[in-house]
């Protein structure tokens, strides 16, 4: 490690870049988890940042290569999956850009809608997203009470993604048992000047998009537009959706730089419902008949504006910044919801990396905060039109989170890192008016989540990790139980009687990149209390309160190894055969219970293989087939009576990259295997148990992309 700082001294233009702290500055760090595309041997870099000279990138916004860097001095299980990965296929969904991140099980529904677990994070939420927080350019996605959405997830529009599972994701405040998602947005400083493509595809999917960037002297900016629409595989699953996102950056200085961000989205959607199994794989096709009669819906307009600055001081780096968002939720479902929500926050980070006691030591110190206020109106659903008035709420969530860390270095190779996390949380209700039962409540909530952690590189493109954390997850105001007329035996749980999800997570694993193979391997066990689960139901649905103690354990492997190479090509850079895979192992159980002693956790299959086998050649184009595998059924109700079924799909896909102009063709589940995609869960099933989700019949989907 000394040799290869003083070659980076030595190599540098100006003797002062070896103080020590550019020295620190300039130690490289491995990469974390890369998934590959199709085209090309490695991940590339953007053409405006592979060579690009000092002053030439954003503060602001990392490079690829940059968060790369980043992430690999995280001593637990990370990834960074570049625009290579997904850009050379359909992106239709998220579940195209996180398919190869091992310990992700992600699964579409209908539309733009997908079901999202990290290490089984969020099991019981049977509608939207709970347990893992989506950031985009690390401004929350999520509401402020705590769900998400994957309908405003436009895949055209990111340079790359981040995922951070579990306490790993602590710069985003997040400390949940499923950590973050980052979506990161291009700047004009790592972007084409035009950037244009169009797909099509089966069940009526088309999409333009149109991107432009640049920089000039000490001003850069970026603007995307997307517009799509697709019939849907399923009855009643329509939609089209129209999305935008765009940052302007100015540098006031070489080490101080601020940058606008804007993003807007238009989402209409209808929703085709689940149905029981025997519907799901004998006409998966056919939506569910109250979806039908009522129009069910889930329409979104989101508009969300924010400010981030990043500056350079001695050896410490300040990020600062501001954001709000309006986003209206219009969804007739069981009844009809008029939902506002103006969230609004800011954030702040201080990371100061030095020599302590002649050691390299990097301490970080943050805080987070995410407040809002939700208009949320029930109307009767009246054939998708609304009816009379049955709820009247305003739902004010409040969110604070302080974090420290410090990572020393004890020998260059080797860092030792300790830090926490503190969380105060509010949900206040007040009830305007109800027939539902609604009432006025509030609740506060404050906890800590201590994490240390070993990060050993082990060799220059070789690391091995190791942490113990805690983590807090607080619920949404979804996380309740109003009074139930038809079944008053049920018992009544407001939001503030529930208590926080705890657990204790330990993590090892291992991580490495070289050019003819690349591994990151991951074993976990969390030991959980009061995991936010589906205990008892109502309408046939799940209704959330506390388990007692729960366990979920598994194995994460994520692997791409060269199995070939040199076949036709033998000079300069060789073509291959590429293998990639990522297998996941859930073990997910009731630790105990007092109904459901060590049953399953219903909701994620035990083993998930996601793979694929590409010839890629230099020129730019590879092609090969793709494999999904489910070997075993997983249950979808706590008392573990009744399961989904395996199922095994396969693909091709052919890919052709030469910088400047790109193509594709992907044909999926070409066996046109009628399987269940994923699934509802409820305390205890019958077969006439309305909760499963079919998965998507054959297809094929074709694009192109032009870029200068």
């Amino acid at each position: 490690m000394s040799r290869l700082i003083r070659a980076l001294c030595a190599a540098s233009a100006a003797a002062a870049a070896c103080s020590p702290a550019s020295t620190l500055a300039q130690s490289t760090a491995l990469p974390p988890l890369v998934v590959e595309g199709a085209a090309g041997t490695t991940p590339a870099a953007s053409p405006a940042t592979a060579t690009a000279p000092a002053g030439a990138t954003s503060l602001t916004v990392p490079t690829t290569a940059q968060a790369e860097a980043a992430l690999s001095r995280v001593p637990g299980a990370v990834a960074v999956v570049p625009d290579t990965a997904f850009k050379t296929g359909p992106a239709r969904t998220a579940k195209d850009i996180l398919d190869y991140v091992p310990g992700v099980w992600i699964e579409p529904k209908w539309g733009d809608d997908s079901r999202l677990s990290i290490r089984g994070s969020g099991l019981s939420r049977n509608f939207h997203l709970r347990g893992v927080q989506l950031t985009m350019d690390g401004i929350p996605i999520n509401t402020s009470d705590g769900y998400g959405d994957f309908q405003e997830i436009d895949p055209t529009a990111y340079r790359y993604v981040e995922v951070f599972k579990g306490a790993n994701g602590l710069r985003f405040g997040a400390n949940a048992l499923g950590g973050a998602v980052n979506f990161v947005v291009p700047t004009g400083r790592d972007a084409t000047a035009l950037d244009t493509r169009i797909d099509a595809g089966g069940f009526g999917f088309v999409r333009g998009q149109a991107a432009v960037g640049g920089a000039a002297g000490p001003w850069d900016a970026f603007a995307t537009v997307s517009s799509s629409m697709q019939d849907g595989y399923r009855e009643h699953s329509w939609g089209n959706a129209e999305r935008a996102s765009g940052n302007v950056g100015y540098r006031v200085s070489p080490d101080v730089e601020t940058r606008l961000y804007v993003n807007a989205n238009s989402v209409r959607q209808r929703i085709p419902g689940e149905v029981t199994k025997a519907q799901a794989l004998s006409s998966p096709r056919t939506a569910a008949v109250n979806n039908l009669t009522n129009d069910w819906q889930r329409n979104i307009d989101t508009l969300r504006l924010a400010s981030r600055t990043t500056v350079k001081r001695d050896g410490t780096v300040f990020e600062f910044g501001a954001f709000g968002v309006d986003r209206h939720l219009m969804h007739p479902i069981y009844q009809w919801l008029d939902y506002r929500y103006e969230d609004y926050g800011g954030f702040a980070r201080a990371v100061d990396e030095r020599l302590l006691l002649g050691h390299r030591n990097r301490f970080t110190l943050g805080a987070n905060v995410l407040n809002g206020t939700i208009r949320a109106d029930q109307y009767v659903n009246t054939g998708g039109q609304k009816g009379a008035l049955t709820s009247s709420r305003i739902q004010r969530p409040e969110n604070y989170t302080a974090y420290a860390e410090n990572a020393f270095y004890v020998v260059p190779t080797v860092s030792l890192i300790a830090g926490a996390q503190y969380l105060y949380a509010v949900r206040e209700q007040e009830v305007r008016f109800s027939t539902n039962g609604d009432l006025n409540g509030r609740a506060t909530y404050s906890v800590w989540s201590p994490k240390v952690g070993v990060l050993w590189d082990v060799a220059p493109d070789w690391q091995v990790f190791g942490n113990v954390s805690r983590s807090a997850e607080v619920p949404s105001f979804g996380e309740s139980v109003s009074p139930n007329a038809t079944n008053p035996t049920l018992p009544n749980i407001p939001f503030w009687a529930i208590r926080p999800q705890r657990a204790t997570t330990v993590e090892i694993g291992t991580r490495g990149r070289r050019p003819d193979v690349s591994w990151d391997v991951a074993l976990y066990r969390a030991e959980i209390s009061n995991e936010l689960m589906c205990l008892y139901s109502s309408f046939g649905s799940c209704n959330v309160t506390n388990a007692d103690r729960t366990v979920h354990q598994g194995v994460e492997l994520g692997l791409g190894v060269s199995l070939l190479k040199s076949l036709l090509v033998q000079a300069g850079e060789p073509d291959r055969l590429w293998l990639q895979l990522a297998y996941t192992y859930n073990d997910f159980r009731f630790d105990g219970d007092a109904r459901f002693g060590d049953n399953r956790l219903p909701g994620a299959p035990p083993h998930i293989l996601k793979a694929e086998l590409l010839y890629k050649h230099p020129g730019g184009y590879a092609f090969g087939p793709t494999l999904e595998w489910v070997p075993q059924a997983y249950f979808v109700d706590s008392a573990n009576t009744l399961s989904t079924d395996a199922y095994l799909l396969w693909g091709l896909k052919a890919a052709y990259d030469d910088g400047t102009i790109s193509a594709y063709v992907e044909g999926r589940n070409l066996s046109d295997v009628s399987y269940i995609s994923s699934a509802s869960i409820i305390d205890r099933a019958t077969t006439a148990s309305a909760l499963f989700n079919p998965g998507t019949g054959r297809a094929v989907y074709a694009g192109l992309r032009w870029r200068m």
